[in-house]
């Protein structure tokens, strides 16, 4: 499992000139399987995808795609980790 850490390196009106682009490039990872969660971080200073693979090199050739990086519209921070534990999707929702 992997996220990528995302931070902007250009104002936030280049950054929405490229969103509609990312977020259909986020759809169609989403509809391959490859995402599990993404967002915005809170400030607005860049964002988060949650990957599912075990495969550096596969994550890496997917973010290559975002429109994001195509563009130099953020910098790229991948981590990966093995989850260990795991809530149910129930309860990530619940108020």
């Amino acid at each position: 499992m992997f996220i990528a850490i995302l931070t902007y390196k250009k104002p936030l009106e280049e950054v929405d000139c490229f969103l509609q682009a990312h977020r259909d490039y986020l759809a169609e990872h989403y509809a391959a399987g490859d995402f599990i969660a993404s967002g915005p971080q809170t400030p607005r200073v860049g964002g988060v995808i949650m990957i599912k693979s075990d495969n550096r090199a596969l994550v890496d050739s997917i973010i290559a795609q975002d429109p994001f990086n195509i563009n130099g519209i953020a910098d790229y921070r991948i981590v990966e980790f093995t989850p260990t534990m795991f809530v149910s999707e129930e309860l990530i929702w619940k108020n």
